[in-house]
Order: C-alpha cells, then sequence, then structure tokens
C-alpha cells in the first residue's frame, strides 16, 4: 500500500518533469528556428549573400525538417523518445556549432540542415510524451501548453538574441546555443522515460503495432489526414515568414524603427502565440468543437498580418496590438494537431503528426528562398553596410503571398470534419 502510494505522488512529478524537457526542447527549436530574422544584415554581410542566398541559408533548415518529418514518428513509434530524441538533440547541437564555425555558406548551410535534422522530432517527441503520460482528454490543453514554451523560445530568438548579438560576436552567441543543447541532451537521457507505467491499460492505447508499410497506408488513406495537413501548412507559413526570417526588416523599414525595437515588435507574435496556444486548446475541449474555433482563429489572423502588411500610417502601438492580435488568433491552427491525433490510431500518433509537420516544413522551405528571391528582383540596388535593403513597395508585393496563404487554409477547412473532441478509434 505504501509503495502504490508513493507511485501516486511521484507519477505527476515524474510526468511534468518529463513534459517540461520536452518543452525546452521546442523552446530551443524555435529559437535557433527564428533566429535568422534579427541576423538578415549579418548574414548576408558575414557571407557576402543576396536575398535569395539568405532566404536558401535559413530554407536548408526546413529543407532537413522536411524530409525527417515521417522518419522522425516512424523511429519514435518504433524505438521510443528517449533514444531517439537524445540524438536529434545531439544533433541540433553540433549543427549550431558548425554555423558557428562557418567560414563559407556551404558550411553554414550544412550546420543549418544538420540543425534541422534534429529539431525534426521536436513537436513529434512532445506530443508523443503526452500522449504517453497524460490523458487523452488533456492532449489539447497540453499541447497549447507546449507551444506556450516553444513561443517563448521564438520570442528569445528575437529581441533578446539581438540584444546579445550587439553585445558579444553572433557566431559566439549562437555557438553558446550549440552547447546549450549538448548539456540539454545529457539531461534528456538521463531523466525522460519512454511511457508511463500504466500506459497500457489505458483504454485508447492500441495493444499492437501495425508494420511500418500499414502505418504509411493507414495515415495516407485518411482524406482528413491530408486535408489537416494542408490547412496546417497554409496557415502556419505566415508566421515563419514573417517572424521567422523577414518581419524585422520589413519593419525596419516600413516603420523606420530601430533593429532591436523592431526584433520586440516581431517578438509580439510569438508572445501572442504561447497564451493563445493554451487557451484554444481549453476553449475547444469545453466548447466541444475544434474547427470552428480554427476558422474564426485563421480569419482573424487574416485580418491582423494584411492591416500589417498593407495599411500605411499605423501607430507603433497599433502595430504592437495587430502582430500580438496575429499570433494570438492564428495559435488556434495548432488544433489541427490534436484532430490528427483524433481521426487516426492512436498507435500511429507520431507518425501522423509527424506526416502534418511535413506540410509545415515544406511551405516553410518553399516560401524563404521564394520570398527572397522575389525581393531580389524588385531590389533597387540599396546597400547599408554590405547588405540588401529592400523598399516598402518591395515588401508589399511579395508579402502578398501571406494573405493568399492564409484564404487557402480557410477553404481548406471547409473540407475538414469536426471530431467534436473524441477519437475516432477507441480500441480495447
Amino acid at each position: 500500500m505504501a509503495k502504490m502510494t508513493h507511485e501516486k505522488l511521484t507519477y505527476p512529478i515524474r510526468a511534468w518533469t518529463i513534459w517540461l524537457l520536452s518543452a525546452i526542447f521546442m523552446f530551443y527549436k524555435y529559437a535557433i528556428e527564428v533566429s535568422p530574422s534579427v541576423m538578415t544584415g549579418t548574414l548576408m554581410k558575414a557571407f557576402d549573400i543576396s536575398g535569395v542566398e539568405l532566404g536558401n541559408l535559413a530554407a536548408s533548415y526546413f529543407y532537413a525538417y522536411l524530409l525527417l518529418q515521417i522518419p522522425a514518428g516512424l523511429l519514435l513509434d518504433k524505438f521510443g523518445p528517449r533514444k531517439t530524441t537524445t540524438i536529434a538533440i545531439f544533433l541540433c547541437a553540433v549543427g549550431n556549432l558548425i554555423f558557428a564555425r562557418a567560414d563559407s555558406l556551404i558550411w553554414a548551410g550544412t550546420g543549418r540542415f544538420l540543425t534541422g535534422i534534429g529539431a525534426a522530432f521536436a513537436v513529434v517527441n512532445c506530443l508523443k510524451l503526452i500522449a504517453n503520460w497524460f490523458p487523452f482528454r488533456q492532449f489539447a490543453f497540453m499541447a497549447g501548453l507546449m507551444m506556450t514554451v516553444a513561443m517563448l523560445g521564438a520570442v528569445g530568438g528575437q529581441a533578446p538574441l539581438a540584444v546579445f548579438i550587439q553585445k558579444v560576436e553572433w557566431r559566439y552567441a549562437i555557438e553558446l546555443i550549440g552547447i546549450a543543447g549538448l548539456i540539454l541532451a545529457v539531461v534528456f537521457w538521463i531523466v525522460v522515460q519512454d511511457k508511463a507505467p500504466d500506459h497500457k491499460r489505458e483504454k485508447h492505447i492500441v495493444p499492437s503495432r501495425p508494420s511500418f508499410f500499414d502505418n504509411i497506408k493507414q495515415i495516407f488513406q485518411n482524406p482528413q489526414s491530408w486535408w489537416l495537413s494542408i490547412y496546417s501548412g497554409f496557415a502556419f507559413a505566415p508566421v515563419m515568414v514573417f517572424g521567422g526570417l523577414w518581419g524585422v526588416s520589413f519593419i525596419m523599414e516600413a516603420f523606420e524603427l530601430t533593429h532591436q525595437s523592431s526584433a520586440q515588435m516581431v517578438s509580439l507574435i510569438f508572445i501572442g502565440f504561447s497564451i493563445g496556444a493554451p487557451f484554444f486548446g481549453w476553449f475547444s475541449d469545453w466548447l466541444g468543437r475544434r474547427r470552428i474555433v480554427m476558422l474564426w482563429g485563421t480569419a482573424l489572423a487574416l485580418i491582423a498580418i494584411s492591416t500589417v502588411i498593407y495599411v500605411s500610417g499605423s501607430s507603433v502601438c497599433l502595430l504592437g496590438f495587430l502582430l500580438f492580435v496575429f499570433g494570438f488568433s492564428i495559435s488556434s491552427f495548432l488544433l489541427c494537431f490534436t484532430m490528427i491525433r483524433e481521426v487516426n490510431l492512436p498507435i500511429l500518433a507520431a507518425t501522423a503528426i509527424g506526416f502534418m509537420n511535413a506540410f509545415d516544413a515544406l511551405l516553410g522551405a518553399l516560401s524563404d528562398p521564394l520570398t527572397g528571391k522575389f525581393l531580389d528582383l524588385h531590389w533597387d540596388g540599396k546597400l547599408v553596410e554590405g547588405a540588401r535593403v529592400f523598399s516598402i513597395d518591395a515588401y508589399q508585393t511579395v508579402f502578398l503571398t501571406l494573405p493568399i496563404y492564409l484564404l487557402i487554409s480557410l477553404f481548406t477547412l471547409l473540407k475538414i470534419k469536426e471530431t467534436h473532441c473524441k477519437p475516432s478509434y477507441i480500441v480495447i
């Protein structure tokens, strides 16, 4: 009896500790992902590159991220989060160290690519461990809370990193980030366990394990997996194009703010996202519906980002408010990660989430270099300290893709069926 009481007391502590370490990896991943946005001029000067080359350098992260998404889910389902994710964190850290020491664009791209390989496991790992350690009914809220920590990482990769880079050389800053990743990998290996002791007794867990091809076949044959993934990719892409790379330089030009102040403005996107993610998880559970929440959230995000880009004369206060609203409202898209788990067998959770995340990576991998290419085409020849500076008109023309992406995601929602917050499969 004393042993059972002790287990009941330590179980929640263990679950939350494992979740926290996974969320810290999310924090780490997003800080790295958005970091180029505060170094656009620095990187262009350091490697003597154009806008499209900078876009390709940033996108090399997403190329790896894209290629590894479905394999990441399959590896996590097969070998478990502890082994797989420890290696992933290690690769992510090593990639940062290579990037920090790179003396050519090829080596810089290699470092970003290796970082993307490791980062590809972050989201799937955290959602897998939530599924393995927390009750099914808590999944949406815990996934939202996960994104709160993740978006705080994105905030850290904006204004705080910009300030840090101003005080120390950018290579030294990235090197310290790499060392922090090595420490996280060691702690993750020591602390994390793959699943709760009573995990197999949960009703929603499937006792048998399908083969590799069965996993892929079942997900591919489910139309809802495709529609949810397409929605996810187009809904999240504007966050990464604007918040992850080009937003800081646009705000500097359009609103005549300093680099640090522009980074602070962009940080409001991720602050809004960090607040909205758990709120929409809780709210959709309370409402008993997910699609309508995603619909209104995406529509509001469309209005907010379009106003930022195309309504001239906005005050700095209004700019900050709109960027916060954009981040807060678009965080509703995260509900699709809960929905794809609800429409696929629980044993396929990591693979299904990896399949969806691949679409996010695909849009990111395509959008960053395309944005850079189009900006280069509209470049008027202006240089500041060796880096290209693009005009407001160029940004407004190129950023037309962002509202188009959100409109596509809204139309895609019409094809998505409401789950009413219930799993499609319950196997006893």
